[in-house]
């Protein structure tokens, strides 16, 4: 064999050993779904520090007969207690739980010219069904990094619009409305279940923790995000209550 034939051996040998071991670390990193047993939980409050401003008001230029001509703004909600409605708390470093159900029914609606819920959890390679309860002309447009972008008008007679092979991998996904500027909401495509988006109250709950050591990520739309520590123990409930600020 010549110099040259080794050499291209040589160097098509080390490129399947690269592939293989990029293929080991990409399949070691991903998250493996399994039974758990005596796991923990995660239990807490999101607030807001200081004095919360007050809620804003969005006006409304079109289909005011249905949207109303003033619409509360939904990107920061503060309750009487400073509870934030809407933030994520995630778990961002768990490698292995319980897994997410594909097949279950996800529904957000148009309602009020709102997107409910403001924030709506779909697993990864799960099916999203969008509701009009409008009964008016709406458009659903996705706004993605990862995942294919979604650009489907939705007419009043069309009450259901199902978004199915769309949402595959992990990401926090903007949706808006193109026949009203004011609408907007977003979809958590979730590889895991340990995602809780925060109640009125600003309260969330991770349930059947794995026993271990996890960083949690606190977001919301206009105060940033945050990461915390936190320890599960087996069987054992934790607490875990953070503030967020203005920016």
């Amino acid at each position: 064999m010549s110099i040259c034939g080794r050499n291209l051996k040589g160097w098509v040998w080390g490129l399947f050993l690269a592939l293989l071991v990029l293929g080991l670390t990409m399949s070691a990193s991903a998250y493996q779904a399994e039974e758990v047993k005596n796991g923990g939980t995660i239990t807490g409050k999101i607030l807001f520090k200081g004095t919360p401003p007050p809620r804003e008001t969005l006006k409304a230029s079109k289909d005011t007969e249905v949207c109303g001509t003033e619409v509360p703004s939904e990107a920061l909600v503060v309750g009487e207690n400073k509870g934030i409605q809407w933030a994520i708390v995630s778990l961002v470093d768990i490698k292995k739980g319980k897994g997410v159900d594909k097949k279950a029914t996800v529904e957000l609606d148009q309602k009020g010219c709102h997107y409910v819920p403001h924030v709506v959890k779909v697993p990864a390679g799960g099916t999203l069904t969008v509701l009009n309860s409008d009964g008016i002309l709406h458009n659903i447009h996705t706004y993605s990094k990862v995942n294919k972008s979604v650009n489907k008008a939705q007419p009043k007679f069309r009450k259901k619009l199902l978004i199915d092979n769309t949402f595959k991998d992990p990401e926090l996904v903007s949706v808006k409305c193109d026949a009203h500027a004011w609408m907007s909401g977003y979809i958590l495509v979730e590889e895991h279940p340990y995602h809780a988006v925060t109640k009125a109250d600003g309260s969330f709950s991770l349930s059947d923790v794995p026993p271990g050591t996890y960083k949690v990520e606190v977001w919301q739309e206009k105060l940033g995000k945050v990461t915390k520590e936190v320890k599960v123990e087996a069987g054992k409930a934790t607490t875990l209550d953070v503030e967020l600020a203005a920016m």
